[in-house]
């Protein structure tokens, strides 16, 4: 037992400090006092190891829909545990729960699709798809289409090819990344990136004009895949402009490029819809699941290919012996039985009916925090999924204080009030479980107007600190 508890004397938090170097954390300022630790979950709420309860508003990593204590998958999961806890998929092996995951998941498919094959993690199943699309492409004698396109501020992961579509700076500062041959284009932010006069649908056509100028300039042959959130997540709850989808698709259609839905936040009612790509008319050649797709209970995600995408994949795989590339844990059929479940959960709740009744409660609450609070630059979002980018000058659209300052302030006094959100840059992000109620709704909302309420008094008197 990890020397007596490391000293039994520690806490958890300096054991923590000790031992543990954290993803997207000063791993320097960790040593000073380790992290928060979280204890259990119940329903939309977990606890930390003090007792405090906190409303979790971002539903872990924009992941847990079915809330923190669903005890359906947790029997979900003991009953094939029981039964099969573990078996790979590699060289034709494979069984039940697998079968049945892949199955719904290309019949509930927006699109036609042809297959699924299953990976880990939203990062291996980028990763995974970038590879099968250079497969295809070799497959076919293209060799020199490799390049991918993907918008900057999009989130797409963090392994070395899956952190290269990614397009926010500080996941490549000091890991040499992006690696050559993916393409950054500008995001779809209309707040930001919009011009002064400029309609939504025209900046959409500006946008569209600026990936059509650079297919050509790189040449069309060279050009693999194009990779996009339908709401971009990670890089600030982009929510596309009017016309954006209608006038992108077929640009990449008629230079045979593959597009690429990420859904790995999208996916599973975030939107108000299934995917994302019903609630933006989006037609994908593949899909890319997961986060949602067990609740995070379990690591699991899925690549969904149509017939365009697998056939060439096929044909290789069959000349040359095999698709070379899986995972040991791909397709695990633990993690497969709790997707399944979620997806039983989904249907026999009517989960998307309740999304959409109490997702126009939580997109009110958020654009009348727009209207109201002097340090609300643009509230956005679309069904339960929602962002406040905050300013100190609502007409310029700037602030005054250091880059990242208002939300990090903003997200410490709302989480010392018991609701955990998200800081990105200036914007506090709002992703709760799926089955969160109106009240809980106003739970969260009620404490962000105080807490700016407090943040515009600190300000105006001098005292912000």
């Amino acid at each position: 037992m990890m020397e007596k508890m490391s000293d039994e004397a520690d806490t958890l938090e300096m054991t923590d400090a000790r031992y543990l170097m954290h993803p997207f954390t000063d791993a320097r300022a960790n040593l000073q006092g380790g992290g928060m630790v979280i204890d259990r979950g119940e329903g939309v709420f977990v606890y930390d190891n003090a007792g405090k309860k906190y409303l979790e508003a971002v539903a872990g990593l924009w992941s847990v829909g079915l809330g923190f204590s669903e005890r359906r998958l947790i029997d979900a999961a003991v009953r094939q545990m029981e039964k099969l806890p573990y078996y790979h998929t590699f060289t034709g092996k494979s069984h039940a729960p697998q079968i049945e995951l892949a199955a719904r998941l290309v019949q509930m498919a927006p699109v036609p699709m042809s297959k699924a094959f299953f990976t880990n993690s939203g990062s291996e199943a980028n990763d995974t798809a970038i590879k099968m699309i250079w497969y295809r492409s070799n497959a076919l004698g293209e060799t020199k289409r490799k390049k991918i396109i993907s918008r900057r501020r999009g989130y797409h992961g963090i392994t070395i090819a899956s952190a290269s579509l990614t397009g926010i700076p500080v996941d490549h500062q000091s890991f040499d990344l992006p690696l050559p041959g993916f393409l950054h284009v500008t995001a779809p932010h209309y707040y930001r990136e919009g011009q002064e006069g400029e309609s939504e649908e025209a900046f959409s056509t500006r946008l569209v004009n600026e990936i059509e100028a650079l297919i050509l300039a790189e040449g069309p042959q060279t050009i693999a895949a194009f990779f996009a959130e339908p709401v971009m997540g990670a890089g600030g709850v982009i929510v596309p402009p009017q016309g954006y989808w209608e006038k992108l698709q077929p640009v990449l259609k008629k230079y045979g490029i593959i597009l690429v839905a990420d859904e790995v936040i999208c996916g599973f009612g975030r939107t108000g819809r299934m995917f994302g790509s019903q609630t933006f008319d989006i037609r994908p050649d593949m899909m890319i699941l997961s986060k949602q797709l067990s609740s995070s209970y379990l690591p699991i995600s899925a690549i969904l290919m149509n017939d365009m995408v697998f056939e060439p994949i096929s044909d290789e795989s069959h000349a040359i012996g095999a698709f070379a590339h899986g995972f040991t844990n791909g397709g695990n059929p633990t993690a497969a039985a709790v997707a399944i479940e979620v997806l039983n959960i989904m249907e026999e709740r009517d989960l998307m009916t309740h999304v959409s009744d109490v997702s126009v409660h939580f997109q009110a609450r958020l654009r009348a925090l727009g209207a109201s609070s002097a340090l609300v630059g643009e509230a956005r979002g679309v069904g339960l999924i929602g962002a406040l980018e905050l300013v100190t000058d609502k007409a310029t659209r700037s602030s005054s204080l250091q880059a990242g300052q208002l939300a990090k302030y903003a997200f410490r006094l709302l989480q010392n009030k018991g609701v955990i959100a998200r800081a990105m840059g200036d914007t506090l992000a709002f992703s709760p479980p799926l089955i969160i109620t109106r009240d809980q709704v106003d739970m969260i909302f009620d404490g962000v107007t105080e807490v700016l309420a407090q943040m515009e008094h600190e300000i105006g008197s001098g005292q912000f600190h």
